[in-house]
């Protein structure tokens, strides 16, 4: 079977009048990694993303980790230019990182925005799937919630917290999607302009259900293709029961927000 990444091939992307020309794949490929405290994972994630799929740009999202995590993305930068950093001087949560992460890619002409998380619980081997499935889609969702779909590493509190979460987003926001709180997804970038993301509401966890539900809005069509979530190789979880908690009154600010 071909690689569907195999489709990527280099040509000339267009560009605001502010930024450089730069060669770029067609259709071009933003790899988004929020990260807070994610060096000794990204030294090892993003050559490994890059091997799938070499065409593809990355961009670490990073709000001044203690640990240097700015500073490893920058000096892969330096040696690689397919590899950005957009470095936040504060913590202001992950809903804020992805929303600038997506606006970075918009402006710079992207085709796809694929985000997944930079702690190896989204393995990179699952790319080209979801690039395939961007044929039939606007959103294309890594799901660990459909047939063929898995969890590993998992106690049952975090199994708890997934599936009360989920409930919630179907319940309240309506959604069809079986997988709506994780962040492993590819989107066309041009169905994310038309959501604009500096108007997105959610400033943690809640931000994967609000996108699902705003895209909705802008008419995307959705495809979930199977993965395994695998536990994190390095560092600790930054997920809170606090998250399933408050989830309802999240949500239904989102829904009653439009």
């Amino acid at each position: 079977m071909r690689d569907p990444a195999a489709r990527l091939v280099f040509t000339p992307a267009l560009r605001p009048a502010s930024l450089p020309t730069v060669f770029m794949p067609s259709p071009s490929l933003l790899v988004t990694l929020c990260t807070y405290n994610e060096r000794e994972n990204i030294d090892r994630l993003i050559p490994e993303i890059l091997a799938i799929v070499p065409e593809a740009h990355v961009l670490v999202i990073d709000d001044n980790s203690p640990d240097g995590t700015s500073d490893a993305a920058r000096a892969m930068s330096e040696r690689d230019p397919r590899i950005h950093l957009l470095h936040r001087p504060n913590k202001e949560g992950l809903g804020a990182a992805t929303a600038a992460g997506m606006q970075w890619g918009i402006e710079r002409r992207y085709d796809y925005l694929l985000n997944m998380d930079a702690d190896f619980s989204h393995p990179p081997r699952y790319i080209p799937a979801l690039l395939a499935a961007m044929d039939q889609a606007d959103v294309a969702v890594a799901s660990r919630y459909v047939p063929g779909g898995n969890v590993v590493g998992w106690g049952l509190k975090r199994h708890f917290m997934s599936r009360t979460i989920n409930f919630y987003a179907r319940t309240i926001l309506g959604l069809k999607t079986r997988d709506n709180s994780g962040s492993f997804r590819c989107y066309r970038a041009s169905k994310l302009a038309e959501i604009r993301p500096e108007t997105l509401r959610a400033r943690g966890y809640a931000i994967q259900e609000e996108l699902l539900y705003r895209c909705r809005n802008v008419g995307c069509r959705f495809v979930e293709v199977p993965f395994q979530f695998e536990e994190r190789r390095f560092g600790e979880s930054k997920i809170s029961l606090k998250e399933a908690v408050t989830a309802p009154l999240v949500l239904l600010r989102i829904r009653l927000g439009g």
